[in-house]
């Protein structure tokens, strides 16, 4: 790992609330979660990957107006998350964090599948424009077969209100706004296009 990419890596984890974790481990319970990778965060039951449903969602997650980043398949703009009125899925993840590279091609085929049911989103909370480059996030975009929107939640409001502890971590919100399945770590297709349905369900 180039100290350029540790040191982005660490400066977005800090913006959570904790130096110190790194790729997929926890960020400490500033957020109110506490989970780490591979373990469930905000919702109540558990299911077999390792993620969390609750049929009786907790109240909607108030919405974050953030910047979008040119990039295959994405724009220069802004995006609000969860979209009003919209089932969304929300993809968090860092240019300096493996697993969430060796996921990118989980993530393309779902997003094949049912990406156009959703509005599909891959977010970042690193520093973009101060401690990374629009550049090197939609180099590292290219490079990993992003097709889809991609923004930078650089002040990591989204991330707090998701409650957002480990990278890779994933949120598939319903159309009311309230969080349908909620995971970190790595996952399958099946995994993603099986939590997204959920937010479809909803």
């Amino acid at each position: 790992m180039r100290r350029r990419d540790l040191l982005a890596g660490l400066a977005s984890v800090g913006v959570l609330g904790g130096a110190g974790a790194v790729a997929t481990g926890g960020v400490p319970n500033s957020l109110g979660g506490g989970a780490s990778s591979g373990e469930s965060d905000t919702l109540g039951e558990n299911d077999s990957d390792g993620s969390e449903t609750d049929d009786n969602a907790q109240e909607p997650i108030e919405p974050v107006t953030i910047d979008t980043i040119e990039a295959p398949g994405s724009r220069d703009g802004e995006v609000t998350l969860p979209a009003p009125d919209t089932p969304t899925f929300v993809d968090f993840f860092g240019t300096w964090c493996p697993p969430c590279a060796e996921q990118m091609p989980a993530l393309a085929e779902a997003h094949d599948r049912i990406g156009n049911e959703v509005l599909f989103v891959s977010v970042t909370t690193e520093n973009v424009g101060e401690v990374v480059s629009e550049e090197t996030i939609a180099d590292w975009w290219r490079e990993h077969d992003g097709d889809w929107l991609v923004a930078a939640d650089t002040s990591a409001e989204l991330a707090a209100r998701l409650s957002i502890n480990g990278y890779p971590s994933a949120r598939a919100i319903d159309a009311t706004g309230r969080v349908r399945w909620a995971t970190s770590g790595t996952h399958t297709t099946e995994e993603f296009v099986k939590g997204i349905e959920r937010a479809l369900d909803g």
